[in-house]
Formats: structure tokens, sequence, C-alpha cells
């Protein structure tokens, strides 16, 4: 057990302390999260050893974070002078991220309507039914080759609405070099 530890488990610390700081507002808190994590992490290996000891790790990390987190917003009713004073908590930032999301679909909708037919076809059949390469290449009567190439210019010319830019597929240059003819 301390062999795998110091092989598997305190490799990752750098990483791990890097992840809390990014995920935990209270930075003198990390030191005392990172020791929690390792001993849950050995609680959970003298099960038997895991196969993949990062995911182990950070799983355990992130669950011990959303713990704390929860704890941290329970108050006890003896707190609260009185119920009245209790108001719903609004998650603004849930709302925020519903809002961005709706955007988002409306700028990939919008992108996705500036397609060319065969291009909308192909991204739609690949991105939204979530259809085999294959299977579309089938459905459409073309080859596997002719979809990936669809797809490829669509999802980039889609990137490129939603970002802002026009949303026209742009072509890279052709593979055949044109040659001048000398006179």
């Amino acid at each position: 057990m301390k062999d795998w530890f110091c092989s598997e488990v305190l490799p990752l610390e750098a990483a791990l302390t890097r992840y809390l700081h990014r995920c935990w507002r209270a930075k003198e808190d990390v030191s005392d999260l990172r020791q929690d994590i390792y001993e849950a992490a050995l609680n959970a290996a003298r099960g038997g050893l895991p196969d993949h000891t990062a995911g182990l790790v950070f799983t355990i990390a992130r669950n011990l974070m959303a713990n704390r987190a929860r704890r941290a917003r329970i108050v006890s009713f003896e707190q609260v002078a009185s119920l009245e004073e209790i108001v719903p908590e609004v998650d603004l930032s849930a709302t925020e991220r519903h809002l961005d999301a709706r955007d988002a679909l409306r700028r990939a909708q919008a992108g996705m309507d500036r397609l060319p037919p065969r291009c909308r076809e192909v991204v739609r059949l690949r991105k939204v039914e979530g259809v085999s390469t294959r299977e579309a290449a089938e459905r459409m009567g073309v080859g596997i080759d002719t979809i990936e190439r669809q797809l490829t210019l669509g999802i980039r010319a889609m990137a490129d609405a939603m970002l802002g830019g026009s949303g026209r597929i742009e072509r890279g240059r052709s593979s055949r070099r044109t040659r001048s003819v000398a006179e």
C-alpha cells in the first residue's frame, strides 16, 4: 500500500494542488483538503488498488469539495431568528448559464442555416441525429470521404458563425498544383 501511494498518488500532488487552487475559494484550506483526499484515497485502496489512480484521486477531490461546500451552506434553524427572514436564494449563475446556452443554440442554428443544403444535411445527420459516417453516406448516396469532408467544412463554418464571423465555408487550396503555361 505504501509503495502504491508513493509511486501512484504522490506524483499527482502538483496537479492536485493546482486543481484545488482553481476550484476552491479558500486557498488556506488547500493543504487540509489535500490531506483529506490522501486519507480517503488510502481508505478506498484498502479494498483493492484502483486501475486508474488519477481518476480516483480527482474524483475524491471533486466529491470532497462538493460535500464541504454543501456543509458550509447548511444553517441551523436556531441561528435564524424567524422563518420569515429566510429568503429563497436565486441561483443567478444557473440563469446566466441557461441564457448563454440558449444564445449559443441560436448562433449554432443561424450558422447551420447558412450552410449549403448538402453540408447542412451532413451536419444534421452526424451531429444532431448521431448517425455513423457510413450510415450518413448510405442515406445520402455519397462516399464516406464526402461525408467527412462536408462535416469538417460545416463544423468550421458553424464555429466561425458562432464566433461572430461570416459563417461561410472556406475551402483550402487544392492539393493539385496549377502549372503556368510557358509561352
